[in-house]
């Protein structure tokens, strides 16, 4: 004696059930591969921004931080912030690169022969980009594969410990490097005046 079972094989609503389902965890997957290969496909460009960065922060805080303008006769001498007495000469150090003056004939430029930076306030907006890239000290670009980056540096007096912003006696120094992916690296560092000071 022969059972018949019946046979049903899969209605239309089961097989788009089954499309969706499959659909919506197939989009899932891609997103977070997706997501995942954007965050890794090149740490290369994160590390060199990085590394740009640090190196453009070092330069910037090695820099002289004083109350005159380094080129200034009483630039190492000076107690003040002002011109005369037991200040500058002529030339107090202020955000930003100096333009021309006595003792200093041309505007200054990071790259210029006889008056370069010589402050850790002349890099106040300083910015390199575009063609040619990251450049050295010297103003040579350091390697066709860094056109694609750029930097900025902003300086901004800042309350640090017990000094206060007014005093001007430390400064935030923030670095911005972009690789060519857009992603900004920002490092910060802090820099504090140890100019002559009177003696209590």
């Amino acid at each position: 004696m022969f059972t018949r079972h019946n046979q049903r094989g899969i209605s239309l609503i089961e097989l788009i059930m089954f499309i969706v389902i499959v659909s919506v965890a197939l989009a899932g997957i891609l997103l977070v591969m997706n997501t995942v290969t954007r965050g890794s496909a090149d740490p290369l460009i994160h590390k060199q921004a990085l590394a740009i960065a640090e190196s453009l922060l070092e330069e910037v805080e090695l820099m002289p931080f004083t109350y005159c303008d380094p080129d200034d006769l009483n630039a190492a001498s000076a107690v003040s912030a002002t011109v005369g007495g037991s200040g500058c000469n002529s030339t107090v150090e202020a955000i930003g690169p100096e333009n021309a003056f006595a003792e200093q004939p041309a505007v200054e430029t990071r790259y210029h022969a006889t008056t370069p930076f010589d402050n850790v306030n002349d890099y106040h907006n300083f910015s390199m980009s575009g063609a040619g890239g990251i450049r050295d000290i010297t103003n040579t670009s350091i390697s066709a594969a860094l056109d694609g980056y750029s930097a900025t540096v902003a300086v901004a007096a800042v309350d640090f410990g017990g000094i206060t912003a007014a005093s001007g006696d430390a400064l935030r120094v923030t670095v911005t490097v972009a690789g060519p992916d857009g992603l900004p690296v920002v490092i910060e560092g802090i820099r504090t005046r140890y100019a002559p000071r009177t003696l209590p």
